[in-house]
């Protein structure tokens, strides 16, 4: 899959229909899935012609992909202001855990979405995790230096908190309507600091 080849926009107006473009994208194809998802109906959901879409977009695989890189730079910045006033790093892994699994809950298009890419844009898919793994290994490893963590793989490492984040983001989010999302960061919170050792 081609990346966009369609130049940024230059004016306000350009930057905001462009926006609109990108968060119909995310409601339709979040709704139905990538393949039954036309341009028709993303335009139709922005309020925008047709033919307004190739202003912007080259295909619909691009604005795809650019939706991806959209939510990877969203998630990567809330997570950043989710932790920034932590006192140390277990405390981060706490906060970041918990605003993880509300967006799950509060934007489960968005997590749809990612995992769509997968399919459809295994390379976006691969990006959209690789770029938040290596800012995640970086806080780890600078949190070992600082003596708030034991000393290990920091990539190895932020590779398995991401993927207890996932996990109890499918399981007691988007399985589970009535979850209490505290409960959950409490019991992955103590098995973080503490492993299974007794």
């Amino acid at each position: 899959m081609t990346r966009s080849s369609a130049p940024r926009p230059k004016t306000k107006r350009g930057v905001e229909r462009r926006a609109k473009l990108l968060a119909a994208a995310e409601q339709v194809i979040g709704e139905k899935g990538f393949a039954a998802a036309s341009i028709a109906d993303i335009t139709r959901a922005a309020d925008t012609a047709l033919g307004t879409f190739y202003i912007y977009f080259p295909s619909k695989e691009a604005l795809f992909r650019e939706l991806v890189e959209d939510m990877g730079r969203a998630t990567r910045t809330q997570a950043t202001e989710q932790i920034a006033g932590a006192p140390n790093r277990l405390e981060a892994e706490r906060a970041g855990l918990e605003a993880y699994l509300r967006v799950v809950r509060d934007r489960p298009l968005q997590y749809r979405i990612v995992e769509e890419a997968r399919f459809v844009d295994p390379e976006a898919y691969r990006t959209y995790y690789t770029e938040f793994g290596k800012a995640y290994a970086d806080q780890l490893e600078q949190a070992a230096l600082k003596g708030e963590i034991s000393q290990g793989d920091a990539e190895v490492r932020a590779w398995a908190l991401m993927g207890i984040a996932k996990a109890l983001g499918e399981r007691y989010v988007l399985w589970d309507d009535n979850v209490e999302i505290d409960r959950v960061v409490a019991e992955a919170h103590k098995l973080i600091c503490n492993g299974l050792a007794p």
